[in-house]
This record gives C-alpha cells, structure tokens and sequence, in this order.
C-alpha cells in the first residue's frame, strides 16, 4: 500500500490518491470529514484554519460505501482558491503582464532558499506553495482511510499532546483507549492532563502577543497491533523505522523516540529492556512497555508507543533576517499567514501518518484483496501466536 498527494497550500485542491487497499472495506467521507475537522483545530492555530472548511470529495475506488480494490482518490477543495486563481492558476501568464505576489525574499527554517537553488526557481512561491504545511491535510485524509481499516481490525490509536514549550503532560498510564481519544477531543491543545493543558494555553498566547512561535512534543498511542509485524531481515524491513521516517516527514517535526526513547541512554540495561512472561488467555507479553511496543523492527503485541518532536513554526510576527535572492541585499524575513503554535494539529498529523505504516506493514504481511480474508487471516494469526 501506498499513497501520493499533489496540490498547492493556494492551490485549487489538494488531492490524495492511495493504491493496495483491499476490496470491500466499508469506508465513507465521514471516517476521512472527522479527521480533517480534528486536523484544524487546537489553540494556537492562524487565520487559514478560518477560512478553509476541509470537505473530501471521493473521486474514484469506493462504490456505495465499500472499497473496489482500484486505487482511491480524494480531493479536498482549497476555498481560497478564488483570491488566488491569477497568482496559482495553471494557464500560461499573459506576455509582458508581470505576475503578481512573486517571492524572493527566502524566510529562515522554511524549504525557500533550498527548494530554489534545487529547482533553480527565481520565484520562491513555486517552492513554498508546496513545502507548506497545508499538504498535511491530505496526509491525514490517507491516514484516516487507513484508521478506518485498523479499526476493522480492533486496532486503535490515538494521538495527543505531551509537551508545548517546555511544559509537561504529567504520566497517565493507566487511562483506557477511550478515555485518552475523550481528554484529548476535550482540550483545546489535545492534552491529556486539565492542568498542564491550561499553562499550555497561556503559554500560546503570550508567545502569539510577542510575535513569536512555540513547538513541543506529540504522542501517539496504539493498542491492539499482534506481535510480530515488522521484521528483524533487512533495515527498511523494521516497522519502527519505517514510522519514524514517516514522523520525521512531517513539516517541521525533528526528532522521533519509541517508549522511554532517548531516557534508555541514561539508563543501565536493567531499567531499559521489558521482561517477558506469560499467561495461558493471554499469551506472551512485557512486564513493562519502556520500548514502546518495539523489539528487532517488530511489534511486540504491547501498546506502541511513540513521540515526536515539533520545533517552533518558523514563520515569525517578529521576523529573522535573510538575503533577497535577487538583489542579495538583507532584509527582514517576510510573513505569510502562520499559527503561534501548531503542535495540538501535529498530533492530529502524526496520529494519521502512523496508523498509515501501521495499516500498511499489515497488509504487507497478510492476504489483503479482499478484506474479509485480511480480517479472517489477522484473526488466525492472532490465535495461533496466543497458543505459541
């Protein structure tokens, strides 16, 4: 299974197409609507989220609610298209008329000045009418149709947040499924502890009254994926790589950890790995979950368990200093529209882009062209490694 995705952040439409899906998979725009909608949500968030209403339009590969097993397209329509069409239309510009809202000034932390060096555009707006985060929507709208087959399969995530400027979530690790996809649906910054949540809050809004930006940390939390999906053979082989690549992908996510993460260098091998044990109804599990669900590029049949790092948005009220690429004189770097704090909509991205590689290493490893055979086939493996 994969998945591409073509558009501009001003463009007509953002459009996702996913390929390897099995045939008969119930799925409707309201599994992929609910998604969108938590995507533009959480405290912090600029002035686009006001004007764009994401809808997906289901342009091919569902027919009468259920998947056909031919390649999926989406498309969700940019409603401010109409203020930009002279600027983003696809005709060619009328001889000796100028284009308007070109871009030379690259702003620091953004794709500008190396996407136009790497493509050779005098006009920077080529560069970051794509590298922009508005791309992450029809990253989600593919996720979400990939949540909706975990579900199917009684696979469950969820993401939140866990940090925003320094300020720390307390541990909940007793919480259910449930409760964590509740507490994280309630608070305007998706975090699962009332109080860190509020300081959150204030501390979003003092950086937005000082023209500045925050980043913090996400979670994604998953129960349900069996033992053994993944493998130990060969490195693009291993799940958590492969997830990590993906939350790494995300526009300005920097750094990725599985359970206590980057904690385990600090601590002796006794406080890092999980010991094993077993129970007749349940099987093999850990004691612990310090590796987040991960042992040799393979799930471990415990919860996964995994973070990323967002750094602060780089587009600032109170702007950094660049070069003009065309008169390579300093300047101020300019603004384009931008949010004092996007790190509750991240989790929202990361939550999808996970549950894609998660969907994705399941089909990988078992017949998928129908999916009742995948659902019988993942019903029969998990039955066979509880006996093992």
């Amino acid at each position: 299974m994969r998945y591409l995705t073509a558009g501009e952040s001003h463009g007509k439409q953002l459009t996702t197409i996913i390929e390897g899906l099995p045939a008969q998979l119930p799925l409707t725009k309201e599994n992929i609507n609910e998604s969108l909608l938590r995507r533009q949500k959480g405290h912090g968030r600029g002035k686009r989220m006001q004007i764009e209403k994401d809808l997906v339009e289901i342009a091919g590969g569902v027919r009468h609610g259920y998947t056909l097993g031919s390649p999926i397209a989406m498309v969700i329509h940019n409603d401010d298209f109409k203020h930009w069409e002279d600027i983003m239309g696809e005709d060619p510009f009328p001889e000796g008329q100028k284009i308007r809202r070109t871009v030379t000034r690259p702003r620091p932390g953004h794709a500008d000045l190396n996407g136009a060096m790497k493509y050779g555009h005098r006009d920077i707006r080529n560069v970051l009418e794509r590298s922009s985060a508005r791309e992450t929507a029809a990253r989600v709208a593919a996720g979400a149709v990939a949540k909706t087959l975990l579900a199917q399969l009684d696979i469950h995530v969820v993401g939140y947040v866990r940090e925003i400027a320094g300020i720390k979530a307390g541990e909940k690790p007793n919480l259910t499924m449930d409760e964590r996809k509740r507490i994280s649906e309630q608070s305007p910054v998706h975090c699962l502890d009332e109080n860190a949540g509020r300081q959150m809050m204030e501390a979003i809004d003092q950086a937005k009254k000082e023209g500045d930006s925050i980043g913090g940390v996400c979670e994604v939390y998953v129960e349900g994926m069996p033992a053994g999906v993944g493998s130990y053979v060969h490195y693009d082989r291993k799940l958590d790589g492969r997830i990590a690549g993906s939350v790494a992908s995300i526009n300005a996510f920097k750094g990725v950890e599985f359970g206590i993460g980057f904690e385990a260098a600090r601590k002796n091998g006794s406080e890092v790995h999980d010991e094993i044990a077993w129970e007749k109804e349940r099987g093999y599990y850990r004691k612990t979950n310090r590796l987040g669900g991960f042992e040799g590029g393979m799930t471990t049949g415990m919860p996964i368990v995994v973070k990323g790092v967002m750094k602060p948005i780089p587009t600032l009220y109170k702007p950094l200093q660049s070069v003009d690429i065309d008169s390579k004189e300093p300047f101020s770097a300019s603004i384009e529209r931008s949010d004092a704090c996007a790190v509750p909509a991240a989790s929202v991205v990361m939550e999808h882009v996970v549950a894609f590689e998660l969907a994705k290493g399941l089909l990988e490893q078992f017949p998928h062209d129908q999916f009742p055979k995948l659902k019988e086939a993942l019903e029969s493996y998990r039955k066979e490694i509880r006996e093992f």
